[in-house]
């Protein structure tokens, strides 16, 4: 499939449920939107869909003969989800893994997207029919990866890395979220998980630390009302800053290869 319009097509996954991997994706994208780029989100978490929840967005989508019309966030994000398809919240996508890697590739070529500078894909949990799919027919840039401060995550990561790395996908970072809790009142840093293992696996893997977000009660009060597009804090913006930069990165190398 081609681009058509979509400028860098980056995936976002950890390999792992639990990690926040949604909500970084919502608040890079609508970070980076607040600095002047034009970003969409493709959900293909399709059984467990939480971009609209967290950016309050409801469906029906609608196709007016040019494509199917993407929801748009507060913010200006762009975003597609299965969610959009169900009659509530709380109606389960029950599907075969068929149906659901069709529903990718319709996300993908199916959609008015119209020119973005980032494409972000919020990726499903494990390494089977979707993440395969992803990966073999849409052109990804490359892919950021989410873990949390135990040992578990950082495992289950590294089998998403190596997934990606043996399909030939780029590995542009990793991020940490949930790293530690900033005191309210002295401004330590508390881990409340257990030491940091980000810059251990980032090493191995020889790609940069994107960024370290850290336990914030305002982003699950934000998510719950539907609007965490709204967060701001000096950590999101560091990790758009260190994103863009992963991207340009890689796009340099690519034409210096070429």
């Amino acid at each position: 499939m081609e681009k058509r319009g979509l400028k860098h097509v980056v995936a976002i996954g950890s390999g792992k449920g639990g990690v926040g991997k949604s909500s970084v994706t919502a608040l890079l994208a609508s970070e980076l939107v607040r600095q002047g780029r034009t970003v969409g989100i493709l959900d293909a978490d399709i059984t467990g869909p939480s971009i609209p929840k967290l950016l309050g967005l409801t469906g029906p989508l609608v196709d007016r003969g040019e494509g199917i019309e993407p929801a748009v966030s507060r913010a200006g994000v762009r975003i597609v989800s299965s969610q959009f398809m169900v009659e509530d919240e709380q109606t389960p996508v029950i599907w075969r893994g068929p149906l659901v890697t069709r529903l990718i590739t319709q996300f993908f070529g199916s959609v008015a997207w119209g020119t973005l500078d980032y494409l972000l894909i919020d990726m499903p949990p494990g390494t089977s029919d979707v993440p395969l799919t992803v990966f073999q027919t849409i052109p990804i840039d490359g892919m950021v990866f989410v873990l949390t401060p135990q040992d578990l995550a950082a495992l289950i990561v590294k089998k998403a890395m190596n997934m990606a790395r043996d399909l030939h996908v780029p590995l542009l970072g990793v991020v940490e979220n949930m790293g530690y809790l900033a005191c309210p009142h002295c401004g330590e840093r508390i881990e409340l998980f257990g030491e940091s293992r980000v810059a251990r696996v980032a090493q191995e893997y020889g790609i940069p630390v994107l960024g370290r977000l850290p336990v914030a009660p305002a982003v699950s009060t934000l998510s719950d009302e539907g609007g965490l597009d709204r967060h701001t804090a000096p950590e999101v913006t560091s990790l758009a800053t260190a994103f863009e930069k992963a991207v340009e990165d890689l796009t340099k190398s690519s034409v210096t290869v070429l």
